[in-house]
């Protein structure tokens, strides 16, 4: 969804979760919301009394925010209609805390995200909605099998949309107060569209975290980015395919994508390679990376990516990817690799073409989220900047660890592996 990546993302709070033990950020399984913005820094948790009785609390927050609103040139009939019957949804407050211990290693999460299965049902659920799909293509220059493949990352085809309200959901997380200045933001944006009437309270349903309909936009993504591509007045991301493709096409589009280029390509590095080179600070054209004997895994040219950055989510031991500014782009819907290059490979089945070429190496375990802060500690002790030991393995810690690895004569790939861990705590 567009709420990791566009605006604020939305989600480094969920999908950084998911990418502790990742060699770039991970994200949640392919079933639901995902929101293209950048997540807000989170402010302290309330006290637990408010959390556990939140009843007369929550109504006088509503009271308060109601009138900020009316402020902000929300009509009356919109505000009677989406804040009187707001509630409080403790399960909200619950999934939003929850700091999950395991993660899920990249190519378990690709073996779901572009199963055999998925691409079945997504070559027919994009040919149901070809016409539209295609308009959206020529009018924005994406691809039809793109948007389709964002669709079916993000809703199963429309399938797993949410069953939350938007309006309870947000103001739920407004008012519990971790993220509440971004809360009342998207909140506010809800209660706008609302007021657009471009869908009513009742029918504005999504994920707990407030993304919507079936590409998962959160409401400030939606006033930015929707479209009403069929004429009707309304921008529907809910139940019209028409909408739903163009306002997904438009995101990308706004986004940097690049008509008439790949999101990338697989490729085979050559013998001796210095895989420290594959980090995205590092970037060149397509043609330079040929020249240091970068070839694609088919035999053909590389494409003629500009400013590409080499690959390897599983460390040096699995495949590697060249991806260009479109690669890019898709992060910006979810600031995820794991997600991005789910797309990417779900998008190249959906169009006929095959899956990743090299194993991946299935015999490695993903790091817990204690495993990953004890590396972070292991980093520091031995003088390599990990950042702030938090569990997460994020860039400053990949770029740490890939300063150890050389200093110790390792492929500095920067994939924290039990077995790195196990040699940084030796003494």
């Amino acid at each position: 969804m567009p709420w990791l990546a566009a605006a604020p993302a939305a989600r480094r709070w969920a999908a950084g979760l998911a990418a502790l033990a990742l060699a770039a950020c991970a994200s949640q399984p392919p079933k639901g919301p995902q929101q293209p913005q950048t997540q807000p820094t989170p402010t302290p948790a309330p006290p637990a009394s408010q959390a556990a009785a939140p009843a007369d609390g929550f109504a006088a927050w509503l009271a308060a925010f109601r009138t900020e609103a009316r402020a902000a040139g929300i009509g009356e009939a919109t505000l009677a209609a989406a804040l009187g019957p707001a509630q409080y949804l403790p399960r909200v407050v619950e999934l939003d805390r929850a700091q999950p211990e395991f993660t899920r290693a990249v190519w378990d999460y690709l073996d779901t995200a572009v199963s055999d299965a998925r691409v079945a049902r997504g070559q027919e659920q994009l040919a149901r909605v070809r016409p539209e799909a295609d308009a959206a293509a020529a009018r924005y220059g994406v691809p039809a099998e793109v948007l389709g493949a964002v669709w079916g990352m993000e809703s199963n085809y429309g399938a797993n949309v949410g069953d939350t309200p938007t309006v309870d959901a947000l103001a739920t997380l407004a008012f519990d107060g971790r993220r509440a200045d971004w809360a009342r933001r998207e909140l506010l944006a809800a209660l706008r569209i609302i007021d657009n009437r471009d869908i009513d309270r009742a029918h504005m349903i999504g994920s707990w975290a407030g993304a919507m309909g079936q590409t998962q936009f959160m409401p400030s993504t939606f006033l930015g980015h929707a479209v009403d591509a069929d004429g009707d007045g309304r921008r529907d991301i809910w139940g019209s395919m028409a909408d739903v493709m163009a306002s997904t096409a438009s995101f990308l589009a706004r986004s940097g994508w690049q008509a008439g280029q790949p999101w990338g390509v697989e490729v085979r590095l050559p013998p001796g390679f210095d895989v420290a080179r594959a980090d995205a600070g590092v970037r060149q054209d397509a043609a330079a990376w040929a020249a240091e004997g970068v070839q694609s895994v088919s035999g053909a040219a590389l494409p003629p990516l500009p400013d590409a950055q080499l690959l390897l989510p599983a460390g040096a031991r699995g495949p590697a990817f060249l991806a260009g500014p479109n690669f890019r782009a898709l992060l910006r819907y979810n600031n995820s690799t794991s997600y991005a290059l789910g797309v990417g490979l779900l998008a190249q089945r959906l169009a006929g073409g095959a899956g990743v070429q090299a194993a991946w190496p299935r015999d490695l375990v993903p790091l817990t989220r204690s495993q990953v802060r004890l590396l972070q500690q292991a980093l520091k002790a031995r003088g390599f900047d990990p950042g702030e030991p938090d569990g997460v393995a994020g860039s400053a810690t990949r770029r740490a660890l890939r300063d150890w690895q050389r200093s110790a004569g390792l492929p500095a790939d920067g994939f924290p592996t039990a077995d790195l861990l196990q040699r940084l705590q030796q003494p």
